[in-house]
């Protein structure tokens, strides 16, 4: 592995801004966008379980559909590819067996070695507190991905916009993911910025890392 260096990041990451108008001319090539889902896929989550899928939404039609319900936010229908994060609404015992059995598969290991994991999270996600609030829970586990990939899309030179500004209803109603097991959580719109974008020259407010990064 042949890491980039620290400029190169933080240069990447000083250039990225989140992008309020996109060139809806320019797409991200295939190659690009195959490694930004492949990125998204290796994203860290809890116990490993990835209690989450992304939605890719291409078709014009329904990005319009989706417009209203996204404040009428432009980069919805504008940018390259629009993504719809959603999170389990609930975790249960048939999940997490779904899950060792990969392990199992993967690692080729006896699914029985990993009876004690089993147990630790079915009273934790399933019968423990955090059974009861597993869409939140699941919705942050789907932020780190959100996460991983705007600096991922911020070091190929693709251009982001995380999205909050959107009613989750309306998603899922639109979406259909009515019965599921799934639920609209953030959006991300990928691109590349409109010359017109006058955002996109402004100069990135931050705090000092002295005010934020307190070492104990």
């Amino acid at each position: 592995m042949n890491p980039i260096t620290t400029q190169q990041l933080l240069n990447a990451l000083e250039w990225r801004y989140a992008t309020k108008v996109f060139d809806p001319g320019k797409k991200i090539p295939a190659d690009l966008w195959q490694a930004l889902e492949h990125a998204l896929a290796l994203s860290p989550s809890s116990y490993g379980l990835q209690p989450y899928r992304f939605l890719v939404i291409h078709d014009a039609a329904k990005r319009a559909e989706l417009l209203p319900h996204s404040w009428n936010q432009k980069q919805v229908v504008d940018c390259s590819h629009y993504v719809v994060f959603t999170g389990r609404t609930q975790m249960t015992e048939a999940d997490l067996d779904r899950f060792l059995t990969l392990t199992s598969r993967v690692r080729n290991i006896p699914t029985e070695t990993l009876s004690a994991y089993r147990g630790m999270m079915m009273g934790d996600l399933v019968n423990g507190p955090r059974g009861k609030i597993a869409h939140e829970w699941a919705t942050r586990q789907a932020y780190i991905a959100l996460g991983n990939l705007m600096t991922c899309a911020a070091v190929l030179g693709v251009d982001a916009c995380p999205m909050e500004g959107f009613v989750p209803a309306e998603y899922d109603r639109v979406l259909g993911l009515g019965n599921s097991g799934y639920a609209s959580v953030v959006c991300c719109a990928l691109g590349y910025r409109s010359a017109n974008d006058k955002y996109a020259g402004l100069t990135k407010v931050r705090y000092p890392t002295t005010d934020l990064i307190k070492v104990v």
